[in-house]
């Protein structure tokens, strides 16, 4: 299952046929040399100390979750008892934990510096034009297998722009670990080892000049570590699960390989110095985002996830419609089928809803290209209610002229200044 990108707004495949996204990006021959490559970052940045991974299934990391500070965030689940009698939280109060302290990591930020001001690149002897190289190669990537999104990022400030790209090659690479041509080969110590390069980049020792441009990003804007090894906690998912029991679970799965991509770029995008909402309701409206990506993604594949043997439905939802999986695989469309798929989308489009009450907080520089991929993807929706909802058969997509009407659109709704009422 690809992951749903959130900067990726093109609902039809930018991806090339050919060798792959990871063969295209290899790199030039003055950046194999590790040693030279981790001095375009330095190495007098202190080293951070592994960080224990959540264990989602059994803790709360502080016991942050409250509905009196969840914004506006939708929360369809909360607290349930195990078979045992003991108390277990659900995903979205797992993923709120990471939420807050995500938030709390900006806000602590704020206070230490007057502004958002960027960190100037680290002046070592020799080292400026390759790490300049190292962000271009980035913003190559992104032109090449996100258009739309790419030429929307060139309104931002060059360093957000800078930043952006590195993030969004980072989150491909991942993706395309488990979703490309070389899926078959990946094993869970093969992400182990993407893990622990992951935590190298964040100790200012990259590997190669694409996690260069990363590893320069995090030391001036202040991104955490956690949503990124929350990504590839996703990918170790898809390798062994291809069923999800309920919304819960789903829920979980759509937060590593999405919701994460929000949590991460809420600290680049900035949020508007007018803005009176709350640093926690942004993030969760960029949360929410990545959620109704991700769902889109999976109601538009359908059918060629059945023919991976996979559904990223859940279990007993379909059965309570009537569904099972061998109607799944027979891809036959009905009215219990309709019923189901009525219910689906109308889910997607509330975390649509939830999105559009943060995207207008975010610096003015930084809306454009978050109300693309919102408007886009949420027309994604529409398609699958024109094609009857076979999602079986036929791929939805937004047409060429469909989109080029959305981006005028998303201009002038980035122009909608921030709210001045306290979220």
């Amino acid at each position: 299952m690809s992951v749903a990108l959130m900067w990726v707004v093109s609902p039809t495949s930018e991806v090339s046929n050919g060798t792959g996204f990871l063969d295209s990006v290899r790199v030039l021959d003055s950046f194999n040399s590790v040693a030279r490559c981790r001095n375009l970052i330095g190495s007098g940045r202190p080293k951070r100390g592994r960080k224990n991974r959540l264990n989602y299934r059994s803790m709360n990391e502080g016991g942050y979750f409250s509905s009196k500070n969840r914004g506006s965030f939708s929360v369809i689940s909360s607290i349930v008892a195990s078979p045992t009698g003991e108390i277990a939280l659900t995903s979205e109060q797992k993923v709120y934990d990471v939420v807050l302290k995500q938030a709390a990591l900006v806000k602590r930020q704020l206070k230490s510096r007057e502004n958002m001001e960027v960190k100037p690149d680290i002046a070592l002897p020799g080292t400026l034009p390759l790490l300049s190289e190292a962000y271009d190669r980035c913003g190559e990537v992104c032109a090449e297998y996100a258009k739309t999104f790419y030429l929307g990022t060139l309104l931002m400030t060059p360093e957000r722009r800078r930043a952006i790209w590195a993030i969004y090659v980072w989150c491909r690479r991942t993706d395309e670990l488990v979703d490309g041509p070389n899926a078959s080969h990946i094993t869970p110590a093969a992400l182990d080892r993407w893990e622990t390069r992951l935590e190298d980049i964040f100790r200012g020792r990259p590997f190669d000049m694409l996690d260069a441009a990363l590893s320069d990003t995090v030391t001036k804007f202040p991104v955490d570590i956690q949503p990124f090894r929350d990504m590839i906690e996703g990918m170790r998912m898809d390798l062994w699960k291809s069923r999800y029991k309920n919304f819960d679970e789903l829920y979980l799965y759509c937060y590593y390989v999405a919701g994460t991509v929000g949590l991460m770029s809420v600290p680049i995008m900035g949020i508007a110095p007018e803005s009176k909402a709350t640093t926690e309701s942004v993030y969760n409206a960029s949360l929410a985002l990545g959620l109704a990506n991700q769902l889109t993604n999976i109601l538009r594949d359908v059918g060629e996830d059945a023919r991976r043997g996979r559904i990223y439905l859940p279990q007993d939802e379909l059965a309570q419609a009537g569904l099972s999986d061998d109607d799944i695989f027979a891809g036959k469309v009905t009215d219990k089928w309709r019923n189901f798929m009525k219910k689906q989308i109308k889910r997607a489009r509330k975390f649509f809803d939830d999105a559009e009450k943060g995207v207008t907080e975010l610096s003015s520089a930084s809306r454009w290209p978050v109300w693309a991929s919102l408007l886009l993807y949420r027309q994604i929706l529409d398609e699958i209610e024109a094609n009857d909802y076979n999602n079986f058969t036929r791929r939805a997509y937004v047409s060429k002229p469909k989109k080029i009407l959305a981006l005028p659109m998303a201009y002038v709704k980035s122009l909608v200044p921030p709210s001045l009422v306290k979220a």
